[in-house]
């Protein structure tokens, strides 16, 4: 089957959207969190999701050191007083992450190896053959989303733009980045429209923020709703809610919804 004419771009978050991080790099949070507030806090899926609703904690390494602080804040203690190294908080929490060995993959024994997986590499193909170009921008370490997305899933050097390669969401850049890649790898003009499919607010601020950069192209927010939301039905509606409330102009339970028939309606709404 020959593929449809390139007609619309969709860029994906990874954490929560491709593979399912409540018992992964949330439970590396939580760890974090409690091993430097001495056993005394250990947050709960809601305290990170109220984190992140703030817009500006993508970074779950930056996350876990800022409930950390505010732990201590609550007990009347100064930041500034507490001796926290943020590379050392890191560690702590690639080791629980990743595993002992945090640099070789092949030597990983971590969360990262209990990850459910939410989509498989036949639904990219589907979306090449709808004539949507794919592409990622996460703010996973590079290491750990090419683990996901070739190792786990089997894509072949997906497009791909990660924490290193540039400044957090929601700063838009490396949406902008990931975008200039696809359009010079299949020649595509540079009016096509782009949806980026996340499960934060970071994520739906990213998308405000790239309209006001760049207005000439359409953009298009779509919400995904990680896994641990989707166990309560009072907690999936308040953050339907809140990923609507942020600009989602759609928001789906799984991104296997987000197929081409639903991409060309967002497209041309």
């Amino acid at each position: 089957m020959t593929p449809a004419p390139i007609q619309a771009i969709a860029i994906f978050d990874i954490d929560g959207v491709l593979r399912d991080v409540g018992g992964s790099y949330r439970r590396a949070l939580a760890d974090t969190v409690e091993h430097y507030t001495h056993g005394h806090y250990r947050p709960s899926q809601a305290d990170i999701d109220d984190l992140k609703a703030e817009g500006c904690w993508n970074n779950d390494w930056e996350g876990s050191q800022e409930l950390v602080c505010r732990y201590f804040e609550a007990q009347g203690q100064e930041r500034s007083q507490l001796g926290l190294v943020y590379e050392d908080l890191v560690d702590f929490f690639q080791r629980r992450y990743r595993g002992p060995d945090p640099t070789d993959p092949d030597q990983w024994t971590g969360y990262i190896c209990q990850e459910p997986l939410l989509v498989d590499a036949d639904y990219f193909a589907q979306l090449t053959d709808a004539g949507i170009a794919w592409g990622f921008f996460s703010g996973a370490t590079r290491g750990s989303a090419h683990y996901v997305l070739e190792r786990r899933i089997g894509l072949a050097s997906p497009i791909l733009i990660a924490m290193e390669d540039g400044p957090g969401k929601p700063d838009p850049t490396g949406l902008f980045q990931v975008v200039a890649q696809l359009e010079q790898a299949a020649a595509l003009p540079s009016n096509v429209p782009v949806i980026y499919a996340g499960d934060t607010v970071a994520d739906l601020q990213t998308i405000h923020q790239a309209r006001q950069q760049q207005p000439q192209r359409s953009w298009h927010a779509v919400g995904i709703l990680p896994p641990h939301v989707q166990t309560d039905a009072h907690y999936q509606a308040d953050y339907v809610t809140l990923l609507t409330q942020h600009g989602a102009e759609k928001v789906l339970t799984s991104v296997r919804d987000l197929q081409g028939d639903l991409v060309h309606r967002l497209i041309q709404a």
